[in-house]
């Protein structure tokens, strides 16, 4: 049966604006510009490569800001937006960019966005955030007991702002119903490269990866991440017993060692110090122990076995396993990435 021409283009018209993905970037005030301008270059690289196969763009992005200019990175930049906040009707997915800057003060700044960014999620919208913008998308309630990501330097401060979010520190993305979350500073642009792969196929993602030089796949920010154990709390016996534990890491130190010397109860120490530092104190120890272990690949030409006996380990697979669990990598392959002695 023909189908009438008129019909024909009313129906492709149909297909291609239900096929289009509507963009919203968001210009936080104190926003950081690489993570404004960076998803927006790669949703537009997707766009031209469909133009060079004679094809309509798949996205349609646009800056939204709370104003028509908004000075960000400390001032040094203005951003113009393409639409008012409440000029939006509906969008797809929204990208929440990275903040900088005292977090409290950012989020005052930024809190009209938060009513916003609830109501889009309520109407069918996806939400991803990049980095530190993740305090912003934990500001709307949306991410209360799901499974968040966020630079690994704001961890503990993430955790005291919002202990209902199930921070995973050492993730590079997370995806829960319709919330995505990226890890540390350019780790967001691999959320950026797995949404071009939910939307348009694992093909496009590639050969975004490739113009960009992009590595695909990263899963952990792990072996970035650098201990600073958690003194921002105020339990002067705690912080005794983190002072004990960093001076002493090479020692065999004991939860019962730690109790003795501190006259404190067994329950009452490991209760304490798992709510001041995020940590029980095993995990505490093994952590101080592997951030000197670290630190030693690095830095000195001794052999593993000798770096994991410095540290207080006896036990080889003990200390390779739990290296692994804490870098993502085991200590050769550590090495072999972050040796400042090989390099010279």
């Amino acid at each position: 049966m023909l189908q009438h021409p008129k019909s024909l283009s009313c129906f492709l018209h149909f297909l291609y604006f239900y096929r289009m993905k509507h963009i919203s970037i968001l210009i936080p005030k104190s926003g950081i510009l690489g993570s404004i301008e960076g998803p927006r270059q790669l949703f537009t690289q997707v766009n031209e490569f469909f133009k060079m196969k004679g094809e309509e763009p798949i996205f349609q992005i646009q800056l939204v800001g709370l104003t028509k200019e908004t000075p960000i990175s400390g001032g040094l930049f203005t951003v113009h937006s393409d639409v008012l906040l409440n000029d939006v009707r509906k969008t797809d997915l929204v990208i929440v960019p990275a903040v900088d800057g005292d977090l409290r003060e950012s989020l005052e700044k930024n809190k009209d966005f938060i009513p916003w960014i609830k109501q889009k999620y309520s109407e069918g919208s996806e939400i991803a955030s990049l980095c530190m913008g993740a305090f912003i998308l934990a500001s709307t309630g949306l991410m209360d007991g799901k499974k968040c990501a966020t630079h690994w330097m704001a961890a503990n401060h993430f955790r005291e702002m919002f202990p209902e979010v199930v921070l995973i520190a050492e993730k590079v993305i997370t995806d829960e119903k319709g919330l995505y979350t990226s890890g540390g500073a350019y780790s967001y642009l691999n959320l950026v490269l797995y949404l071009i792969e939910k939307y348009v196929g694992r093909d496009m993602a590639i050969r975004c990866a490739k113009v960009f030089a992009i590595e695909l796949d990263r899963e952990s920010q792990s072996p970035f991440i650098i201990f600073q154990g958690q003194k921002e709390h105020g339990d002067e016996h705690i912080k005794k017993a983190q002072d004990f534990i960093e001076k002493n890491f090479s020692e065999k130190i004991t939860v019962d060692q730690l109790a003795s010397m501190l006259t404190i109860g067994r329950r009452n120490l490991e209760r304490r110090f798992k709510k001041a530092t995020f940590n029980t104190v095993i995990e505490y120890i093994q952590r101080v122990k592997i951030e000197a272990a670290k630190m030693s690949l690095e830095l000195s030409r001794e052999n593993v076995n000798e770096v994991m006996y410095n540290v207080g380990y006896t036990d080889t697979k003990a200390f390779r396993t739990t290296f692994k669990k804490i870098t993502g990598l085991s200590p050769i392959e550590y090495r072999n990435k972050y040796s400042r002695m090989m390099a010279s």
